[in-house]
């Protein structure tokens, strides 16, 4: 792809003897499982977004913290770069190795610690699956709210590293909202716990700083997350619309309702046939938009709040709104939303998902956006996103196969996310930035700001041997990425009022 990152990506970097590295590893660290070979590395070249590959220099499996200290350590005395990686479902290239570093795999650390029914808590080791601790937590009437559409495989490091949301996340937060600590090993293999047991600790919040922080800030090797008690009840709505215009105004009008739904998602129309084909969810393959309005809590409390939110959706122009009729009908439900993603993946070749946020008063002007820019550059968008927070996930369709295609689709990827942060959004809500966004960071953020992050970068990782080259773009980069592009700089769609 056409991407534009960090000078010292790769190319920049110093050169590292492979030999001369491997044999010093594996005398220091002789149990310490090493991949070096050309057949054992190419699996690692790439995470969920695939259309980036770069084969890593070595592939490390530790099972011990002593370890990950070990090579840390001696990577930073050797100036070798060192990319963590969980599951490998990240879709920003986040995880994404250099040519000439190591892939530190975390993924063998997958034990889960202790679930604490009284105090509310579960500690996991970080290659634990999000989706296993709801289950761990399950006997005890817990769960862990955040649940990405990857849970079934996504890790809990990496939901930490990149802030990790889901279907659920409107009402019950994104990760930084659901944890207590985490513990993490620093570039010079210091070990340090940021939070506490408690709902609060001393001096400066950085575990929210390091929540989000896609691996630049240090190694996790353990995370305390909170549990929530299973609601008694949980409903879903499923409403239909003949525009996204139109289902785009009711999502606002239910939270200007005063109404807080569990979750509150949106499908388009190319979206809801590829699911309904792939998962056959029972969803109105004739409508223009669906929005799957979920309520949770007390029944009395349930059963008002359907009522009230099927009047806001009938007042808001729905053609339809069905009331899951039972359990299975509901997950039947969530299950058409939570596996769009291979859904659409059926009738495209390939696919780019972007991840833009904006707010919720602009989704319709931002759709009606994105359909002029399918329009304009000829390739197909599936329109699939947390309707209630902003947080939306264009699928863009394209082959590469066809000369031109992936660099049409990664620029149309681009101007939506410009669109979304000249309407006050932002370039990411829960995918992060990784390589994929790093020239879109120009457009969102000034110089003093991002001096700033490589200021808070440089007090952990002064050498920029920790996931360098993501996420921060340059100075330098910046001004080369204004000059090139088509807006000299500024801003895309100066004229945004025609949306």
């Amino acid at each position: 792809m056409n991407i534009l990152y960090d000078e010292r990506v790769d190319g920049a970097l110093p050169a590292v003897d492979k030999s001369a590295l491997l044999a010093e590893l594996h005398a220091a660290l002789p149990d310490l499982e090493l991949l070096h070979t050309a057949e054992d590395l190419k699996p690692y070249e790439c995470d969920g977004l695939s259309a980036y590959r770069s084969v890593p220099m070595l592939v490390a499996l530790p099972e011990r913290i002593e370890q990950v200290q070990a090579l840390l350590r001696l990577c930073h005395v050797r100036k070798v770069p060192v990319v963590a990686r969980g599951a490998g479902t990240g879709l920003s290239g986040g995880a994404l190795p250099l040519e000439k570093g190591i892939l530190l795999v975390m993924a063998r650390f997958n034990r889960i610690l202790e679930v604490n029914p009284q105090g509310r808590f579960a500690r996991v080791q970080p290659g634990v699956r999000n989706l296993a601790i709801s289950q761990a937590a399950a006997p005890h009437g817990l769960y862990y709210a955040p649940d990405p559409s990857s849970q079934i495989a996504c890790s809990i490091g990496g939901n930490v590293a990149e802030n990790a949301g889901g279907v659920h996340c409107l009402k019950y937060g994104l990760t930084v909202h659901n944890l207590l600590k985490v513990d993490i090993l620093t570039v010079e293999g210091e070990h340090l716990t940021l939070g506490s047991d408690a709902l609060d600790s001393p001096g400066f919040d950085l575990l929210a700083l390091f929540t989000g922080s896609e691996g630049m800030l240090g190694i996790v090797t353990e995370v305390t997350v909170k549990l929530l008690p299973r609601p008694q009840v949980a409903r879903v709505l499923l409403a239909s619309f003949d525009s996204v215009e139109k289902a785009g105004r009711a999502v606002a009008d239910i939270i200007a309702a005063g109404i807080i739904p569990g979750g509150l998602e949106m499908m388009d129309n190319l979206s809801i046939r590829a699911a309904e084909d792939f998962i056959h969810a029972g969803y109105p393959v004739d409508a223009a938009a669906i929005l799957l309005c979920e309520l949770d809590g007390v029944e009395a409390d349930v059963q008002d709040d359907c009522e009230r939110v099927d009047g806001v959706l009938r007042a808001a122009g729905a053609t339809d709104v069905r009331l899951a009729c039972d359990e299975a009908e509901r997950v039947r439900f969530w299950a058409g939303r939570k596996n769009a993603f291979p859904a659409v993946g059926r009738i495209s070749p390939d696919y780019y998902c972007m991840d833009g946020t904006i707010p919720r008063r602009e989704l319709p002007r931002v759709l009606h956006g994105i359909a002029e820019l399918s329009e304009e550059f000829g390739l197909r968008v599936a329109n699939v996103f947390h309707a209630g927070d902003g947080n939306m996930h264009p699928l863009i369709l394209f082959d590469a196969n066809v000369p031109g295609e992936l660099e049409r689709a990664e620029a149309i990827g681009g101007r939506i996310l410009e669109l979304c942060v000249a309407v006050g959004g932002s370039i990411t809500g829960e995918h992060g930035v990784g390589r994929e966004k790093i020239n879109q960071m120009c457009a969102q953020f000034n110089s003093d700001e991002l001096t700033l992050f490589h200021a808070v970068k440089a007090a952990f990782d002064p050498d920029r041997l920790l996931n360098p080259g993501k996420n921060i773009p340059t100075l330098h980069r910046c001004a080369e990425f204004g000059a090139m592009h088509v807006h000299h700089g500024q801003l895309p769609f100066p004229d945004l009022e025609r949306f």
